[in-house]
């Protein structure tokens, strides 16, 4: 599915292709540090050691900024979740749903900002009407149905959006109770919630 992306202007050549990424750490690195209230787009200008117009050649305010970064989050997530399936027998969907969860606790770990930011669930990024849950929910219907031998039909995304919903609530709860690793009780419930509940369509 097509989404609009946060950029002003795609990089089109490597330097500024390079010069947009330590854009996104520096904004990664600075939420971290500060909170998003505190960000500023002169900050990640100065951490990244950017003149400022080349932060506003990409975005239009540090909103922008940041949905960027919820896009990256995304895409890098994405990548890891495909490389982990690559060792999952076809039709484990129990395997495959392991890695779903294993790869977010991963980076919600280690990831510079995703704490804060993730795919865009935490903070009011983009516009009024976005939801990133339904766009995550999309994106792992669309990878994981061919893995499944399922066709993605509108029950299939209803149950990936259901699964997605409910684990993210259960995440914020884990990393709230332990914000370094996350909870590991409730993580394993959250294990146990979702492989009852997708066990009613999938298998």
């Amino acid at each position: 599915m097509e989404h609009p992306t946060p950029l002003r202007r795609k990089p089109v050549q490597r330097r500024s292709a390079e010069r947009l990424t330590r854009i996104l750490d520096a904004c990664a690195e600075l939420l971290d540090e500060t909170g998003y209230d505190e960000l500023s787009t002169r900050a990640v200008a100065h951490r990244a050691e950017v003149p400022i117009g080349s932060v506003y050649r990409f975005f239009g305010n540090k909103r922008a900024l940041v949905d960027a970064l919820a896009e990256r989050n995304l895409d890098r997530y994405v990548r890891r979740v495909t490389a982990r399936l690559r060792d999952v027998p076809t039709g484990d969907w129990r395997a495959a749903m392991d890695a779903v969860l294993d790869e977010y606790l991963a980076m919600k770990r280690t990831a510079p900002g995703f704490s804060l930011v993730d795919f865009g669930t935490q903070l009011p990024v983009g516009a009024p009407d976005a939801d990133p849950n339904h766009r995550v929910a999309d994106t792992l219907t669309d990878l994981l149905a061919p893995r499944l031998d399922r066709t993605p039909d509108p029950a299939l995304r209803r149950a990936f959006l259901v699964a997605v919903e409910s684990a993210d609530a259960l995440v914020r709860l884990a990393f709230r109770i332990d914000p370094e690793r996350g909870d590991a009780a409730v993580i394993g419930e959250v294990r146990e919630l979702l492989r009852a509940y997708l066990a009613r369509v999938l298998d």
